[in-house]
């Protein structure tokens, strides 16, 4: 039976390589940090190299204080509860966890699930229903598409970032495009209306326009949720996320989030928000329900990092310096980087085939970054997507902007 469906396969992936789009995974034999040692085949020969593409922003990976709160609650918790949490997998850390989410976002009450794309997957079905609507960004996240695809509301896509009352032809894709106010008046009939959006854009590193959503949001009666997973940490004068850094904590019903990236950079993830909201979820969204709860491991680890970021706020603000620094030397040197202060920060190439050499290069050269192609990212938008850590020095930063000003010459990309 396997033959036919096996000659398919073959079929595809040689289409997938001769386009440039297959994905190879290098190999890291190091824990997580600035530096690694990283092997991709004969490129790298698994030598010391500097991590840009690490979700690894605040540096926290493999951080000592957060190791030994993990192996702390790894003894005394032990490594797994090998049940979901309504039978016999909550233990008091869950609960101390949920309580510090919630009071480092200013939220009502938080509920945990095993990522941020479970998070995603059972927010919308339990609370929208045939004769409700959302609302979503084009650009949002695969695990908000998939999210809202288990739900059965009526969904209204709006066009990146447009907030006004307009319909028109997008340039990009030749399609008839909507903002976001225009289907907010579609969508008025409906028994609820809810605007789901990313807080940042991940593959742009654009951060959203929260308070103008938040302002149509209230004009119009609906509720708002954010995928903060590329904020929460590090964005906002403390640290708590895009609802802090655009003056609108308080206005927002739902944040849902990860601890895989910048909160100690392990797995996990949450819904945030109203309380009625959570204990709803707790009742009827299915990714809790029937999933193992998080490792005592995890959530230690994570208990102790919301701590160091509520003593400090040293890291973000050395993830910001650093992230100027890079985007100003890019700039300086030639480059088309997307504009913005986040630490996200893709490098246009537009193709394919010039996004993986470029990074392979750069790999020669100590820079361990990735290029992402089609289906990542629409097609002729090819990019590197850098992204910048607080465990970087100013050093390291200047050599990553000379690695890709020397690689970006040879190939042609720049002057």
């Amino acid at each position: 039976m396997y033959g036919k469906l096996k000659g398919e396969l073959e079929t595809k992936l040689a289409q997938i390589r001769s386009e440039g789009l297959y994905k190879n995974e290098r190999v890291i034999a190091t824990p997580q940090g600035a530096f690694i040692k990283a092997s991709s085949g004969a490129a790298g020969g698994g030598k010391e190299v500097l991590n840009f593409c690490a979700n690894n922003y605040l540096g926290l990976a493999n951080d000592g204080r957060i190791r030994a709160a993990a192996v702390k609650a790894l003894g005394e918790w032990g490594y797994g509860m090998a049940s979901v949490r309504f039978i016999c997998g909550t233990q008091s850390p869950h609960k101390l966890l949920e309580k510090a989410i919630s009071d480092f976002l200013g939220t009502e009450d938080t509920i945990l699930f095993s990522s941020c794309f479970d998070a995603n997957g059972g927010v919308f079905e339990p609370l929208l229903d045939e004769d409700c609507a959302i609302i979503t960004d084009s650009l949002n996240h695969a695990s908000i598409i998939d999210g809202i695809r288990l739900c059965k509301a009526t969904r209204w896509i709006y066009k990146h970032g447009d907030m006004r009352d307009v319909e028109e032809t997008d340039p990009d894709t030749g399609k008839p495009a909507k903002g976001l106010e225009r289907c907010l008046k579609e969508a008025a009939s409906k028994r609820l209306v809810m605007i789901a959006t990313d807080g940042v854009f991940s593959m742009d590193g654009d951060i959203v326009k929260l308070k103008e959503i938040c302002d149509l949001a209230e004009k119009y009666g609906a509720l708002v949720m954010v995928d903060d997973s590329h904020a929460t940490g590090f964005m906002g004068r403390t640290g708590r996320g895009t609802h802090e850094h655009c003056g609108v904590m308080g206005r927002v019903d739902i944040i849902t989030t990860t601890f895989g990236k910048a909160l100690g950079g392990a797995s996990g993830g949450c819904v945030s928000g109203r309380k009625e909201i959570v204990e709803y979820l707790r009742q009827k969204a299915r990714p809790y329900l029937f999933s193992n709860t998080v490792p005592p491991a995890i959530v230690g680890g994570t208990l102790e990092c919301l701590k160091m970021l509520t003593e400090s706020t040293a890291l973000r603000d050395k993830l910001e310096e650093n992230t100027r620094r890079f985007r100003e030397g890019m700039t300086k040197a030639g480059f088309d980087i997307r504009p913005g202060v986040h630490p996200i920060c893709p490098v246009m190439l537009y193709d394919e085939k010039i996004a993986i050499r470029m990074a392979d290069a750069l790999l020669e050269e100590g820079i361990y970054v990735i290029g992402f192609t089609f289906p990542v990212v629409p097609r002729g938008k090819a990019r590197i997507r850098v992204q910048i850590s607080a465990g970087h020095g100013a050093e390291e930063v200047d050599k990553a902007i000379a690695a890709f000003t020397k690689v970006g010459k040879e190939l042609g990309v720049i002057k």
